[in-house]
Formats: C-alpha cells, structure tokens, sequence
C-alpha cells in the first residue's frame, strides 16, 4: 500500500477515536462538576483535563480563567484548537476524502454526514443547550463508524491501518484519562496516610459518584458489577482500566488490537517497531496492579504515555508518510 494512502487511513481513525475520546473526558468532568465540592475544586479539575491534555497554554492564550463553560467551548467548538471536536471530526472527514476511492461509500458517508450534523448542531446551540446529550451524540458517530468501517471494508491492509490508528489512541487517550481523574483525587492518592483511613457517609458518597462517573466515561460501569462484584475500589478502577485484557477500552485490550494489526503489515518479523509494541504490550499483560501503585500510578502512566507516543512515531516512520521536522 502506498504510504500517503495508509497515512491517510490511519489518521481518520486517530481523528475520530480522539473526537470520542475528548467527549468522553468532558462529559465526566461535567458530571463530576456537578457533584457538591469546593469552587477550588471545581477549577482544579478542568484545569487537570487541559493539562493533560497538553492544552492549558493553548486555553490560557484564549482565556483569561478556567471556567467550565470556557473549557468545553475550547474543547468543543474551537478551530484554533486542533484537538478539539470540530477539529477531530473536521481532519476526519478530510483524511476519509483524499482516499474516498478506497473507502466503501458506507464509511465515507458516514464520515461526511457527521461533520455536516455536527456544524449544523453547533450552529443550532444544540450544544449549549445539553452538553451531555451532544457528547452521547459523539460517541454513538464513533461507534457507527467503527461498526461501518469493520462491517463494509475489505479485511486487507486499509482496514489493519485504520484499526491500528483506533487503537493506538484509545491507549493513549484512556491513560490520560485514568491519570488526570485519580490525580485530581489525590496528588498521591494510594499512598496517603488518610486513603485507609475511616471515611465519613459524605465522602464515600461523593467517592462512590465520582469514581461511578469515571468508570461510565469508558462505559465500563456495567464491566466492572460484572467482573469485581463488589463495591467500586479505586485499585479495581486502576486494574480493569489498565490490566483488563477483556475491557474493551483498557490499555491492555488496546495495545493487544495493535499489535496484531501491526502484525499483518509488517513485512518483517524482526521489525523494530514489532518488537517495540510487543515489548509494550507484554509489560501489560503480565504487570499486577499492586506493583504499579506501589511504584506510582502517575509516574507509571506518563512512562506509558511517552513509550505509546514514540510508538506512533515508529509506525509513522517505518509505514507512513514522513512528518515535517
């Protein structure tokens, strides 16, 4: 396959997984913001989510404060932003055009009928209006897409490429995710002297929604009764979001979609970029989530984050087109 068309696919992938990704994170932490907490609180949160994602210099440029209704406009509506909504479905769509002949109508309407909804509900104030709703309406175009793409395409390199982009940024996202929200609890939440301390009827309602709040942004609410049975634990939360091979949006389940992706067009067995994802891939599959708190979840979530990042890297070298200096 040549290298411009792959680029293409993968990135229309990448685009639209971060589209669902961002509206993910914004919807837990408007829901999260409208649990009883302190104003310093409330600020110290949407500051954490532009921080992680590497946006709060961006923001701050625009912006003379962090409120939640400026955040979401950055995060939502900005052009200026590239990772924001408009933004992601935007270079979508125009990634999915360049190679319109390789996509199957299906995919390619369904990524033009979603950039054409989304300037029309934007302009409507459909967003304004019920931010909730419209970030439910992200993730179901995501879905739709993922569901055409998977059902349509031919099972050939196209589609290894555009699979490898989905979930090559679900890792990267779903990290993100898990450390801005656990750090946002505590600076050092597991090793606190007061994490096994008694906790009064107040606090453990509020843990209880916010860590139930979390765990629906990756829709894995119903995972977690499913597999723990019990009473949501902040390890568990860590555990089934990071080491779980069957939830769908865990590192794990993420990096195991990669690399078999990565498997089937790669040409060479020895391949450096093979052995980098494996390498990843198997720190996961045999890590224990006591060993990675006892060592730092944040310390251990950015380490991931920069070896999934020059991941990318690799594969946009070896199969890519070659990105400007």
């Amino acid at each position: 396959m040549l290298s411009r068309t792959a680029d293409h696919l993968f990135w229309m992938s990448r685009y639209m997984e971060r589209a669902e990704n961002t509206a993910r994170m914004l919807n837990v932490s408007y829901e999260t913001s409208l649990l009883p907490q302190s104003a310093a609180a409330v600020e110290a949160g949407w500051e954490g989510l532009l921080s992680i994602s590497e946006l709060l210099p961006a923001y701050l440029a625009l912006y003379k404060s962090i409120s939640p209704r400026d955040v979401m406009a950055f995060m939502v509506r900005e052009e200026s932003n590239p990772s924001s909504i408009l933004s992601c479905l935007r270079a979508a769509r125009e990634n999915a055009r360049a190679v319109r002949g390789t996509l199957t109508t299906e995919v390619w309407e369904t990524q033009n009928q979603t950039w054409l909804e989304v300037n029309r509900m934007l302009k409507n104030g459909d967003f304004e209006r019920d931010p909730g709703q419209f970030f439910e309406w992200v993730k179901f175009r995501s879905h739709l897409s993922r569901g055409v793409t998977v059902g349509t395409m031919l099972m050939d390199e196209s589609l290894y490429f555009m699979r490898m982009g989905t979930f090559l940024e679900r890792a990267d996202n779903t990290a993100r995710l898990v450390d801005v929200k656990f750090h946002a609890m505590q600076n050092d939440f597991f090793g606190a002297p007061q994490y096994g301390a008694p906790e009064n009827e107040a606090s453990q309602e509020y843990d209880f929604y916010h860590w139930s709040a979390i765990l629906r942004s990756v829709s894995g609410f119903e995972v977690y009764r499913k597999v723990y049975r019990d009473v949501i634990r902040p390890e568990r939360v860590a555990e089934l979001l990071i080491l779980r091979p069957d939830m769908p949006r865990s590192l794990l389940a993420s990096l195991n979609e990669v690399v078999s992706n990565l498997k089937l067009v790669s040409h060479d067995a020895d391949s450096d970029t093979l052995r980098h994802a494996g390498r990843l891939r198997s720190e996961l599959a045999f890590g224990r989530i006591d060993e990675i708190l006892a060592t730092g979840l944040h310390a251990y979530l950015t380490q991931f984050l920069e070896r999934v990042n020059a991941l990318g890297g690799r594969i946009s070298r070896e199969f890519l087109m070659p990105q400007a200096a």
